[in-house]
């Protein structure tokens, strides 16, 4: 089996609908894929619909998180999407996306690069519109070749000069809100320096203790030595290594499939949730 358990459409920051994404995990030879678009679960219906024969979908969401002033990403795999307290957590933090842009289009302005708000919506779509909106901006406007080279102190990273702060949720509670939706919860590319300041070990031990389930260990932002490092403190604190694609579509290098989960993995998650199942495909629309 192949698994691919992280990826994003239209619906936050990816360039592929939930139905195009759907589709074309099944044409990259996956047999599941989860769809984990960014504080949200509005791509479920379309990707549910346009399912293929043999493929299966695990529905799930990238929640922004904050632990001692360094920006990290939980993975909630098979909650349920409609339990109160989580949905008004995911709510909060969205909503809190459309002013923290606006942020940074105005200190980009200040810097005199010419990005507006106007073109942020364009490229945003309908999706829950965020950073990596604006660091196509600058790619459109020939500021930096890449969307992963504005993610730099010069402009958007973290601290960087662009960055404007949003409501982020403390991970412990993250944790206990999706255990208390029965989903699991995996700690997202724990080591992409690139993206900035990451978080230490130390409190990932914290973080097991209090209910985490896996980390993300095979990624694109994690090279050789580090895999193998993640891989060790996985096993030593009892958490799941999973693998992934982290597919955005057009907007990153990445392809679908180029990282993957070991199916002894995957059925662990599966076993552990009780908030939703996994979603077999019967032929799409």
């Amino acid at each position: 089996m192949r698994i691919d358990l992280h990826t994003h459409s239209t619906a936050s920051d990816g360039t592929d609908t939930p139905g195009e994404l759907v589709r074309n995990a099944a044409a990259a030879g996956l047999d599941v894929v989860a769809l984990t678009d960014h504080d949200t679960t509005r791509g479920y219906a379309e990707a549910i619909t346009a399912l293929p024969d043999g493929l299966t979908l695990v529905t799930g969401a990238e929640l922004s998180c904050r632990i001692d002033g360094i920006s990290m990403h939980m993975l909630a795999y098979l909650f349920d999407p409609e339990e109160p307290a989580l949905l008004a957590e995911r709510e909060l933090v969205r909503d809190d996306r459309v002013p923290r842009a606006q942020g940074m289009v105005a200190k980009l302005d200040a810097l005199g690069v010419p990005v507006t708000w106007e073109q942020v919506l364009r490229i945003a779509g309908d999706g829950s519109v965020g950073r990596p909106h604006v660091a196509s901006a600058l790619v459109e406007l020939g500021v930096v070749p890449s969307v992963s080279d504005a993610f730099t102190e010069d402009w958007l990273a973290d601290g960087g000069r662009a960055y404007v702060a949003k409501h982020e949720t403390d991970p412990f509670e993250a944790i206990r809100l999706v255990k208390a939706a029965g989903g699991v919860t995996v700690f997202a590319h724990p080591a992409a320096s690139k993206r900035g300041r990451t978080v230490p070990e130390s409190a990932i031990a914290g973080l097991a203790a209090a209910g985490l389930d896996g980390i993300e260990v095979d990624h694109m932002d994690h090279d050789p030595d580090t895999r193998a490092r993640l891989r060790g403190l996985a096993k030593e604190l009892g958490l799941l290594p999973t693998g992934s694609s982290d597919y955005h579509g057009s907007r990153k290098t990445c392809v679908l499939g180029e990282y993957t989960t070991d199916p002894e993995v995957y059925g662990e998650i599966t076993r552990r949730a009780t908030g939703a199942f996994p979603v077999p495909g019967t032929g799409g629309a």
